[in-house]
């Protein structure tokens, strides 16, 4: 589903945000309550301003000039206490709500399918949950409660001068819609700049994210004054959308600061003459009209400046809402609860492909009984990490089915699923914590102790134990401070201290040191005891002993039996694979 352009007047989207308010109405009735005490305030200050002059300053009257200014004064404090209380508490409102959504956003984001991951940058999902909701914080802090006062000071202050003078007030308003015309131009410019501005937040973000990952691919080649270059480019584009909205900003504010000197100076020579000629019109009046003019056009004037940052907002928050509709997650039909999981499996006909009509698994048909240990081989693009996806049912299958203990996986739920069955993957992803956290991933029920009984049980305890801080140790993001194969030690405990019944290595040897491989041959052959195993390797030497080999081509199943079998094939894929890696011809 594609993005739909929205104009920036579109209520659709802060009717959406606002329904995140709910839960705050007490909040919101404040801060609406105290806009309009706010207006009313702000009226009333100049509205006094008069009598002093009028009743005090031109009539040297110091009793009724201290009268109106003590008023003025409290008058003055009132509009500050109501001030601060609906800019304090709409700051609250908007990072309460911001709070919500950017949880209901990442628990949305965690349920998505593995195939929402692969096709959307990382970068621009970073962009959603951080920059993006600081935006929509600003809707509520910066944008709408503070446009509402201005709306309502602004109609307050001319509803009181057309009340005081209609002639004057014929003034202000022959000036008035030009700008009002002017900033509604003005909205509509800045809106397309600010699309294009979050446009290239989100294409940095991706690029500073990825790059930085990558890191030490692009000092590897040799390739850091092209990327710097990429950068550069991406970084002017960037550029150029902040400096439109810096052309249309310094276009309007000076046209906006004429209009309102025009006018002003309009009042000046129309009221002054007023002045002399009726004693209806008096200086007070005439200065009273002056504080009213410019109270009536700086909230306009930063009307304009609010709604950039309420435009900048919604759009910002069409992309979060936007993501929060995506129909990403993988359905979940529970009929069917497996307290206790013997660990046979199933693939019946099992048909898929990751883009439509390319089909990646052809009718693979297989059975693994409990405690069995099964073996996956194959080229590369064979289609043999792709059963490990399905089994986890990180994807959903086109068509067969999928089984465990003879119950298709889509009657279970994907926690009870997944909670069943450990994966080992050859590039172990650990956090930037702790190698006991990392370990046990903050499960509360799992003690220090038991984490390091299993590490003595499956032989890597001395291991841990030699490091600083032993099972406290940062290992740093993505396990920097870890070599590949102690990152797999770690990973084995893992899925050790996860206890389940079906456990999957994937090429868990394929790139680590002899001494490690030993450690974690050692590791494998403890975890495995018991349990329904399913490895895939390019080793055949580490599969030999595997009650079921499965060898994989083209993503179907062209052999099956153990090693002995499989080896007495002439011409089989098996053999001539086991002839490839050890240089000898196998005896028929």
């Amino acid at each position: 589903m594609s993005e739909k352009k929205r104009n920036p007047y579109d209520l659709s989207i802060l009717r959406e945000l606002l329904v995140y308010a709910r839960g705050y109405k007490l909040i919101f009735a404040l801060c609406s309550v105290a806009a309009v005490f706010y207006a009313g305030f702000v009226v009333a200050r100049p509205y006094f301003l008069q009598y002093a002059i009028d009743n005090g300053i031109s009539t040297k009257n110091f009793e009724n000039l201290k009268f109106y200014i003590i008023l003025m004064f409290v008058i003055l404090l009132f509009e500050v206490i109501t001030q601060f209380t609906y800019i304090y508490f709409s700051n609250w409102l908007g990072l309460y709500v911001v709070k919500d959504i950017r949880v209901k956003l990442f628990k949305k984001i965690i349920g998505f399918k593995k195939q929402y991951f692969d096709t959307n940058a990382i970068g621009k999902l970073v962009t959603r949950a951080v920059n993006d909701m600081d935006r929509i914080a600003d809707v509520f802090s910066q944008g709408l409660f503070m446009i509402i006062a201005d709306v309502l000071k602004m109609a307050a202050i001319f509803g009181f001068m057309v009340y005081k003078s209609w002639q004057l007030s014929l003034i202000v308003l022959a000036v008035l819609p030009i700008i009002v015309i002017a900033t509604r131009i003005f909205h509509f410019k800045m809106k397309a700049a600010f699309e294009q501005v979050r446009a290239e937040v989100s294409n940095l973000n991706t690029f500073v994210q990825e790059h930085l990952s990558g890191m030490k691919i692009v000092q590897m080649f040799a390739q850091e004054d092209r990327e710097f270059e990429k950068f550069k480019k991406i970084n002017e584009k960037h550029k150029q959308g902040w400096i439109k909205t810096v052309w249309y900003n310094s276009i309007f504010f000076p046209i906006a600061e004429l209009l309102s000197s025009v006018a002003i100076g309009c009042l000046v020579w129309y009221g002054g003459l007023k002045t002399l000629e009726s004693e209806v019109f008096t200086f007070g009046l005439v200065v009273m009209y002056i504080e009213l003019t410019n109270m009536l056009f700086r909230p306009l004037r930063q009307i304009a400046d609010k709604f950039n940052t309420l435009q900048m907002g919604m759009v910002a928050a069409q992309r979060v809402l936007h993501i929060l509709k995506e129909d990403h997650q993988i359905e979940e039909n529970i009929t069917v609860s497996l307290k206790e999981v013997q660990g046979n499996i199933t693939f019946e006909n099992v048909k898929f492909s990751y883009i439509a009509d390319e089909l990646v698994l052809r009718d693979v048909s297989f059975s693994v009984k409990s405690g069995q240990t099964v073996a996956i081989v194959g080229a590369t693009g064979a289609g043999k990490s792709t059963i490990i996806n399905l089994l986890g049912r990180f994807y959903d299958i086109d068509s067969g089915k999928i089984g465990i203990d003879n119950v298709d996986i889509t009657a279970l739920s994907l926690n009870e699923l997944r909670n069943h069955i450990s994966i080992v993957l050859q590039d172990v992803f650990l956090f930037a914590d702790s190698i006991f956290n990392n370990i046990t991933l903050g499960d509360p029920n799992i003690t220090e102790k038991e984490v390091i009984e299993a590490a003595k049980n499956i032989g890597i305890h001395e291991f841990i134990a030699s490091l600083p801080n032993g099972y406290h140790y940062n290992v740093k993001e993505r396990g920097a401070m870890l070599s590949s194969g102690q990152r797999q030690l770690i990973a084995f405990l893992r899925a050790y201290m996860a206890k389940p019944k079906i456990l999957v290595l994937d090429e868990a040897t394929s790139s680590v040191d002899v001494h490690s491989e030993q450690l974690i041959q050692k590791a494998t052959e403890k975890i495995t005891e018991g349990r329904t195993s399913i490895i895939i390797a390019h080793r055949l030497a580490t599969i030999k002993s595997a009650d079921l080999i499965l060898v994989m081509d083209k993503g179907k199943v062209v052999e099956q039996g153990n090693h002995n079998e499989l080896l007495k094939k002439q011409e089989g894929y098996y053999r001539n694979l086991y002839e490839v890696q050890f240089g000898e011809a196998v005896e028929g």
